[in-house]
């Protein structure tokens, strides 16, 4: 992008060598579709480019002006003549600045309009793709893209083209005027740029070889200072007496640090001085050139034409050092376009079909047949899936963990598409289904909730947005967590914090629950709800639920007895096919995967729930058999 390097204006700017792997391949389509953001404000570009225009050549006739100050003025000794003059510098020089607020203005407003552009469409992209795109993709990544990246192109039009524009202008008129006062100085002045260059060029390669050791040796004193002095560490250091270790690789990386401090403090010194010595050459090889010429060979050449052409010489020497820059800040430009592009090009997965239906409304029956799913070629999750839950009944589905039992609910509302078989909803295949009207007729409720950093309330209507307070107390009341909020100063406008920190996780899920029943879904699925919480917190979701399996179609992924035996049929998977589906109690003397799992985990939970104090006829289901029964 257009930063500077370590050097500053005169340091130099290089590439590092991870930037040099990386180089993107410039190609006509790549130029193209970068100068495609410009084509909805070409008029204002217009403007712009002849705003620099005027501005750099404004700029640079101070110093033509100081040569008829010379010449005009004083060695003339015409007062009135120097008077005018001074007042034209003056005046041209602040019409200048002028109009190089004008230009930067225009500038910022087109690379503001680009980048809000290019931020709404990446973020309308972003919210197209699949589940698997989020769940593969590093979240830090996708973050910087919308953010770093995006910024990134309102630097590049602000400053890489808008250097490359007032540069090469200031450097084209200012050689023109120089061959127009003197065609000898002027080869002269071209001849000697190389010697303002070279030297600037190899001081801003040291010092960006300091800064970069200096940037690691940061990096490694961040390091000991995260993991020594926080919480967990300082436990670690303290439990294995390592103070003494840790100060002393404290203590070797400080004093590296400050020696590069040094060192490239002293590098710019010499740098300056360096710079100083050479930036005085070329006017005196001008001077001695000028006097040669007026002295031995008669010229017509004045004083105030030299002064002119050494004001001119000086003014050359940043553009041509900038030009000679701007390669670098071009290709991490080409590079962060490249990596916004290769966003933009991803394909959504999940895209409505062309004649997607949207009924009236559904009965929430699902069906699956032959459903195959993975999520890589390595491993397939879903094998040969194939189930149907009928309009108003409930169906369990346990397993092993990992057998692909959150999978199979994520297909119905096409988190991801099955590669094999079908999915109906409602009797019509989910992949014709209107996207929007499938996922209103799905409510979620998952083991990570998740609440946004607002208001109970806030988090309620994100549900539906129209819901009236009676609707919004009804569904607390149904979710078992009206009574919590009736107790909080603020009731609905409580805060929850970021994610939730300020509720417990048994709150937060029966919020979650509320959230979902304002969504009044056709299906209504409960993914491990309350597998992460405490009996008592467990015990409050599970009265919560109960009533609304009653009264709904819907599928529990559950490890609570009472839970599974609510259901209407129970499906056991293992190994992303259907093991075993029926009762309970034929699944139990069955002796197979059920009956491992009601050993090993339900009844587990079911004794645990005993011993805290609930009795065995709570659990009088048909069908149950209690802890010591033959079976």
């Amino acid at each position: 992008m257009a930063g500077r390097g370590p050097g500053g204006p005169m340091g130099g700017r290089y590439m590092t060598e991870e930037e040099k792997a990386n180089q993107p391949k410039i190609t006509p389509e790549l130029l193209k579709r970068v100068f495609s953001y410009l084509t909805p404000y070409w008029k204002q570009l217009l403007l712009v480019i002849g705003a620099i225009f005027v501005s750099s050549t404004m700029k640079l006739l101070p110093s033509v002006l100081t040569g008829r100050i010379i010449d005009e003025g004083l060695i003339a000794r015409n007062f009135g003549a120097l008077v005018f003059l001074i007042f034209l510098s003056l005046a041209v020089t602040l019409g200048g600045n002028l109009i190089g607020v004008l230009e930067s203005y225009l500038n910022n407003w087109i690379a503001q309009h680009i980048t809000y552009d290019m931020r709404n469409s990446m973020y309308r992209h972003l919210q197209t793709m699949s589940q698997r795109f989020f769940t593969t993709s590093n979240q830090g990544d996708i973050i910087t893209r919308m953010t770093s990246d995006i910024d990134g192109v309102q630097r590049v039009i602000t400053n890489t083209l808008t250097d490359i524009l007032s540069n090469a202008i200031t450097l084209i008129v200012a050689v023109v005027v120089m061959y127009r006062q003197n065609w000898v100085l002027a080869t002269v002045g071209i001849l000697i740029v190389p010697l303002f260059v070279i030297p600037t060029r190899a001081a801003g390669r040291t010092r960006w070889s300091i800064t970069r050791e200096s940037q690691e040796c940061s990096d490694q004193i961040n390091g000991i200072l995260n993991e020594t002095l926080s919480v967990s560490g300082q436990l670690l250091v303290k439990l294995f007496g390592r103070e003494d270790h840790e100060y002393e690789k404290y203590e070797k990386a400080n004093k590296k640090m400050i020696d590069l401090n040094i060192r490239e403090s002293m590098a710019g010194r010499w740098f300056m001085v360096i710079l100083s010595t050479t930036s005085s050459v070329g006017p005196m090889l001008l001077y001695l050139v000028g006097g040669i010429l007026m002295m031995k060979y008669d010229s017509d050449l004045t004083v105030g034409d030299i002064t002119v052409l050494v004001g001119l010489l000086g003014q050359m020497y940043r553009p041509v050092n900038q030009l000679l820059n701007i390669q670098v800040d071009w290709m991490r430009s080409m590079a962060m376009f490249t990596r916004l592009f290769q966003y933009y090009d991803m394909p959504a997965e999940i895209q409505n079909a062309p004649d997607a239906i949207t009924p009236d409304s559904t009965d929430g029956s699902v069906s699956f047949s032959h459903v195959k799913f993975s999520y890589d070629s390595e491993r397939q999750i879903l094998k040969d899936v194939s189930f149907d839950l009928k309009s108003g009944d409930c169906i369990a589905i346990v397993g092993p963990s990992g057998s692909g039992k959150s999978t199979m609910i994520n297909l119905i509302p096409r988190l991801y598409d099955a590669q094999g078989g079908t999915i109906t909803f409602g009797g019509i295949d989910v992949r014709k289904l209107d996207l929007a009207f499938l996922r209103k007729n799905v409510g979620i409720v998952s083991q990570e909730t998740y609440l946004f950093n607002g208001t109970i309330r806030d988090n309620l209507l994100y549900a539906r947005f129209d819901a009236s307070e009676e609707e919004l107390i009804e569904a607390c009341r149904k979710a078992n967590i009206y009574d919590f909020i009736q107790a909080q100063e603020k009731g609905l406008d409580t805060m929850v914090g970021n994610r939730g920190l300020k509720l417990s996780g048994g709150e937060k899920q029966r919020i979650s629950i509320a959230r979902v029943l304002l969504k009044d879904p056709a299906l209504l699925i409960f993914d491990e709800a309350t597998s992460a919480l405490d009996s008592i917190s467990e015990q409050k979701i599970q009265d919560a639920i109960e009533p609304l399996i009653a009264e709904r179609t819907s599928i529990l992924i559950a490890h609570r007895l009472s839970t599974i035996l609510a259901a209407d049929e129970i499906l056991v998977v293992k190994d992303g096919e259907i093991a075993e589906r029926g009762k309970h109690a034929d699944l139990v003397k069955a002796g197979g995967v059920y009956t491992e799992l009601y050993e090993t985990q339900f009844r587990k939970a079911l004794d645990g729930s005993l011993e805290g104090g609930k009795e065995e006829n709570d659990y009088e289901v048909p069908g149950y058999i209690a802890p010591g029964d033959e079976y």
